[in-house]
C-alpha cells in the first residue's frame, strides 16, 4: 500500500480517482486547492503526489516548483491534452510523469505503479519487481567526484549532496555506469521509464537540463554530462 496525495479542484475527478486508487489498496488524501495541497505535501510527505495544473489559490506548477525546493517525492501531473507548454514547464520543474485529461482509471493506476517501481516501492501484486534503484544488493557507484547510492537514493558530488528526483537519479545512474559510452535518448528512456510509459526526446532533454542545473549549484564547473547533438548523452570519463 502506498500513501498518495491527490490535489485537484474537480470534485468528480477527486472522487473517481480516489476510489480507483483505494480499490488497489492505496491510502489517498485529497485536497482541492494548491495551497492546502502544498502544505499537506510538506507536512506529511506521501509516496506519490498527483497534481492538477489549474487550481485555485496556487496552480500545480507553483506547487511543484515550491515542493522541489525540499522534496524529491515522485510527482505525476494532470493536464489538458492541448496544454503542451505546461508539459514542457512541468518536466523542467521536476515532474516525473504526465497524464493528459481525459484519462482512464486503468491508465492512472498503471502510471502510479510505474512511478512506485521507479522509486523503489513496487506493488505486492506486480510481477515486474523493483526498479534498479531499489535493488537491495545495489552498490554505491563512484565516478570521480560523483557518488550514487541506489539503496539510499543518495547522490553526492565531491561529498556534497545533490537532491535528485527518481527519474533524474535513474538517468544519471544509467549514464555513470558506463563512462565514455554514448546513451541515446531511447536508451535513457528504457533506463528511467517502464515499457508502458511513452515519453518523447524533449522529456529526456528536460530532465538532463534540470539535473545539470542542480549539480552546477554545487559546482559551477560541473561538466560531467556531455551532449552529443543528434546522438544522445554520455558521462565524461574522469
Amino acid at each position: 500500500m502506498a500513501k498518495i496525495t491527490l490535489v485537484d479542484d474537480d470534485e468528480n475527478i477527486v472522487t473517481s480517482v480516489s476510489l480507483a486508487l483505494e480499490s488497489h489498496g492505496h491510502a489517498v488524501k485529497a485536497y482541492f486547492d494548491g495551497a492546502s495541497g502544498l502544505a499537506a505535501l510538506e507536512n506529511d510527505p506521501p509516496d506519490v503526489a498527483i497534481l492538477d495544473v489549474k487550481m485555485p489559490r496556487m496552480d500545480g506548477m507553483e506547487v511543484l516548483r515550491r515542493l522541489r525546493r525540499t522534496s524529491d517525492i515522485p510527482v505525476i501531473i494532470l493536464t489538458s491534452k492541448d496544454e503542451e507548454i505546461d508539459e514542457i514547464l512541468g518536466f523542467n520543474l521536476g515532474a516525473d510523469d504526465y497524464i493528459h485529461k481525459p484519462f482512464s482509471q486503468r491508465l492512472l493506476i498503471e502510471r502510479v505503479k510505474a512511478v512506485l517501481r521507479r522509486a523503489g516501492r513496487g506493488d505486492a501484486d506486480e510481477a515486474a519487481g523493483p526498479a534498479p534503484a531499489a535493488d537491495a544488493g545495489a552498490r554505491a557507484l563512484k565516478r570521480g567526484k560523483l557518488t550514487l547510492d541506489p539503496a539510499r537514493h543518495e547522490s553526492l558530488w565531491d561529498g556534497k549532496p545533490v537532491k535528485l528526483t527518481v527519474t533524474e537519479f535513474l538517468l544519471l545512474q544509467s549514464l555513470a555506469q558506463r563512462p565514455g559510452f554514448v546513451k541515446s535518448r531511447d536508451n535513457l528512456m528504457d533506463a528511467a521509464y517502464d515499457d508502458q510509459v511513452y515519453v518523447d526526446d524533449r522529456t529526456i532533454d528536460s530532465h538532463i537540463k534540470r539535473m545539470r542545473k542542480k549539480f552546477r549549484e554545487v559546482d559551477p564547473e560541473f561538466d560531467a554530462i556531455e551532449t552529443l547533438y543528434g546522438v544522445g548523452y554520455r558521462y565524461r570519463e574522469s
